[in-house]
């Protein structure tokens, strides 16, 4: 009798141990395309695919490469907080500079730039829109800013400075971004 009560707690006790981890489980669901872009090397996560093609004026389309190539000449350029001159950059201040090289003032903080120009669908997205990025644990808090250098369907490529490395380009697909990923809002 006492090995089947000892046996009867023992059963009880794994049992209510198994049912109390499942509560602290949780998922996410992700929608996996039927083929990852070509030119992405990275261990990447899906993206909205486009239904619509980007139509641009001619004089748009100069706007936008001239402001990507001012944002390019600052790769490798190490993050400085508060940075706008190839002695140091931040994610706002290269944004600001690059927008500015071409007489467009946007805000000098990224969560203000957040309010300017209006939002674009991520599926939508097109060079020289801006993206939006809350990167402080547990907050929605946009704090990172970031240009779109290539855009394409299910894939998104943007130059801004990290703190780590400096001015680099990701992909939006790399989980990192993916998640941190708030908005996008296009302001040509």
């Amino acid at each position: 009798m006492k090995k089947l009560v000892s046996l009867l707690i023992i059963l009880l006790f794994l049992i209510s141990c198994g049912s109390s981890k499942s509560k602290y489980v949780t998922t996410r669901k992700v929608i996996i395309p039927k083929k990852e872009p070509e030119t992405s090397t990275t261990n990447t996560l899906p993206l909205p695919k486009s239904t619509e093609p980007v139509v641009v004026t001619k004089e748009e389309y100069e706007l936008i490469n001239k402001i990507i190539d001012n944002a390019k000449d600052y790769i490798g350029v190490k993050y400085k907080t508060g940075g706008t001159t190839k002695s140091g950059m931040d994610c706002s201040g290269l944004v600001s500079t690059a927008f500015s090289e071409e007489d467009i003032n946007l805000p000098r903080v990224s969560r203000d730039m957040a309010l300017e120009g209006e939002w674009v669908d991520l599926k939508d997205v097109r060079e020289g829109d801006l993206v939006f990025f809350a990167t402080r644990k547990n907050s929605r808090v946009i704090n990172h800013v970031g240009i779109v250098t290539d855009s394409r369907v299910g894939y998104v490529k943007f130059i801004h400075s990290t703190t780590s490395l400096g001015v680099i380009e990701s992909e939006l697909s790399e989980k990192y971004w993916y998640f941190a990923f708030v908005q996008a809002r296009r302001v040509i």
